[in-house]
């Protein structure tokens, strides 16, 4: 008898310290890619869609803990062409931002058309005909300050980066590179960031295998140079993106290719050591974690 209230006592307090945690992966099954931005306290997220019709799933959350599909943000014939699309085609890579009331999302169609952004006011859309831009290679991303609007993307096995027109597309400035990654394969997957004066560049990089891995990059200036820095050793590791929670707590949401099983987003705590990001605890991903502080409605 006193064996099974040992037994029931920490099952009790198991669960009630989960209850104060979370257990990756966050979103289980094939959501490869995946791009989160905050407005307010929401948190919104989209991932690769490749040549699946609807494109680009919409996932909401308010806790960056629970999500729920909203919707799709390509869903009409004039936004998504996919004649002839295999898994190496398609929608690559998409990039969720809000800015100043619009939502925006930016993405490659690899085999109809190239670089693309597309609009909305509220998440669950409608979204807009595609908007074309100049600068190609894949994994496009968007980076709003001061009024300007700056895309990167990896044309040419770099990041590249150029000022641009988001209301028709135009580019405002000769693409400039900024990175080639610490040397591992195909650098892509660039998001920028600031903190404390410092523009961030993440990219993953080392093919789609088991080298894949995440770097960062910083500079006082958002055209260079940039100093780098390896992320986590965790192998196999693809593209990921930080997000800033309302009270100052950062993340990041990534995810592992394991094979049969699935591509599993996952979030990981991101702690800021000498001015550089710090994913997991000991260079190591987290399985369970304590849940992140969003504060109060």
């Amino acid at each position: 008898m006193k064996k099974i209230l040992c037994l029931l006592l920490f099952v009790i307090i198991s669960e009630s310290s989960f209850a104060q945690g979370y257990h990756n992966p966050i979103i289980p099954g094939y959501h490869p890619d995946p791009s989160v931005c905050r407005v307010g306290s929401d948190f919104y997220l989209v991932n690769s869609s490749f040549q699946y019709f609807p494109g680009v799933p919409v996932f909401h959350s308010k806790d960056l803990i629970n999500w729920e599909q909203i919707g799709n943000v390509l869903t009409r014939d004039s936004q998504l062409s996919l004649k002839g699309a295999s898994s190496w085609l398609g929608i690559y890579a998409p990039t969720i931002r809000y800015n100043d009331g619009t939502y925006y999302m930016i993405t490659t169609n690899v085999g109809h058309g190239g670089n693309f952004l597309v609009t909305a006011t509220n998440p669950m859309g409608p979204w807009s005909e595609p908007i074309w831009l100049s600068q190609q290679g894949i994994d496009p991303s968007l980076y709003f300050e001061n009024g300007k609007v700056y895309m990167c993307s990896n044309p040419g096995d770099a990041v590249w980066l150029s000022e641009i027109d988001v209301k028709t597309g135009k580019q405002l400035s000769k693409s400039c590179m900024l990175w080639q990654g610490d040397g591992g394969r195909y650098p892509e997957g660039p998001h920028i960031y600031k903190k404390d004066g410092y523009y961030y560049l993440l990219i993953s990089e080392g093919g789609t295998e088991i080298a894949h891995h995440l770097t960062i990059a910083r500079s006082r200036d958002i055209y260079g140079p940039y100093e780098e820095k390896k992320l986590i050793d965790d192998d196999n590791i693809h593209q990921g993106a930080l997000v800033e929670t309302q009270t100052g707590e950062w993340w990041t949401m990534l995810f592992y290719d394991k094979g049969a099983y699935g591509r599993f987003p996952n979030l990981q705590p991101v702690k800021w050591v000498d001015g550089w990001p710090e994913i997991g605890e000991n260079g190591k991903g987290v399985t369970t974690y304590r849940k992140p502080d969003v504060g109060r409605e």
